[in-house]
């Protein structure tokens, strides 16, 4: 099995179909994007919290590093966040309610720099955004199978199914999320069957062996997250890189929305304290430690550089696939 030639790699352009997730909160470097694409995956920046001129930025960094494609993330447009519980919150985190707050990131604006830059690819969750005007390659992420096909109906070029071992916010937008937490092998060869456009496989996934099991269920690429967040180029401090081995949890208290995360001590007290959260984004105000999203995978990931870890992806794919026969 020739696993990295595939229908999608040849339309992004990529050697390896290898997609490096986007990780928004600074951990997603332009170094890091742009060892990716020249080692021959699929770089993506996370452009979700950027304002339009840092996403302009971010993407002249990268392309100051490397001339290959790449892909910008944004999230779909989300309701503004109320005031509602603020007051709450900041008593049980022990921080005041912010005074000021910085303002809201448009997606139509964050979307105006994609179109004026010529991004090569596009990927988003959360949803389904409007993309007129919009020609480049796209890629929306899906947690069940009515996502896959709502998300194939509007149009988009692939589709990422996210299991439930990733980390990171669900992309979670039909269903509730208590209702949308299907593994990586349960949900990617039901939206192979099911949706005609190619699809990429995420969740768990950080060595050859989960890159072959994936092909073999029908991806035709794979996302990987946790899997970056120890390589050199990562904008992750020793705390993260350390605490990626332990124990995660799907919670809602670090961000206003579900997302797979290290259960540490803070955590484990807002939870047990039964308030409801603030709307999204505004429980990362009251944080008193950066929020230490990651997968289930991660005790597997290694501090390399980026390079060195896709070569090694893909030695491991051709011994996974080959000691089949």
């Amino acid at each position: 099995m020739n696993w990295r030639n595939t229908e999608l790699a040849r339309r992004l352009g990529v050697r390896v179909p290898i997609v490096q997730a986007p990780m928004a909160g600074g951990w997603t470097t332009p170094k890091l994007v742009a060892e990716v694409c020249e080692a021959g995956g699929l770089g993506s920046i996370a452009g979700a919290m950027l304002p339009p001129d840092a996403l302009r930025a971010e993407i002249a960094a990268v392309r100051s590093r490397t001339s290959l494609p790449f892909a910008v993330n944004l999230f779909a447009p989300l309701p503004a966040p109320s005031d509602r519980g603020l007051a709450r919150w900041a008593l049980l985190s022990g921080l005041p309610v912010p005074t000021a707050r910085r303002p809201s990131v448009r997606f139509e604006d964050q979307l105006t720099v994609v179109i004026d830059e010529r991004v090569p690819v596009l990927s988003f969750t959360f949803g389904i955004p409007p993309l007129s005007g919009v020609d480049c390659f796209t890629i929306g992420t899906a947690t069940t199978v009515a996502e896959a096909v709502a998300l194939a109906d509007a149009g988009v070029d692939a589709v990422v199914a996210q299991g439930s071992e990733a980390g990171g916010h669900r992309g979670t937008f039909l269903a509730p999320v208590e209702q949308s937490l299907l593994g990586t092998m349960t949900l990617v060869p039901q939206v192979v069957d099911a949706v005609g456009v190619p699809v990429i496989a995420s969740g768990g996934i950080m060595d050859g062996r989960g890159i072959a099991a994936a092909r073999l269920l029908g991806a035709q690429a794979v996302q990987l997250g946790t899997a970056f967040l120890r390589t050199d180029e990562a904008g992750t401090g020793a705390a993260y890189r350390q605490a990626i081995s332990q124990p995660t949890t799907v919670t809602r208290v670090l961000t206003g929305r579900a997302a797979r995360a290290v259960r540490t001590p803070l955590v484990a007290r807002l939870e047990a304290a039964g308030v409801e959260p603030p709307d999204y984004p505004l429980p990362r105000l009251f944080l008193t430690e950066p929020p230490f999203l990651a997968g289930q995978g991660g005790p597997l990931a290694r501090a390399l550089p980026a390079a060195e870890l896709l070569a090694q992806l893909e030695q491991e794919t051709d011994a996974a696939l080959g000691s089949m026969g």
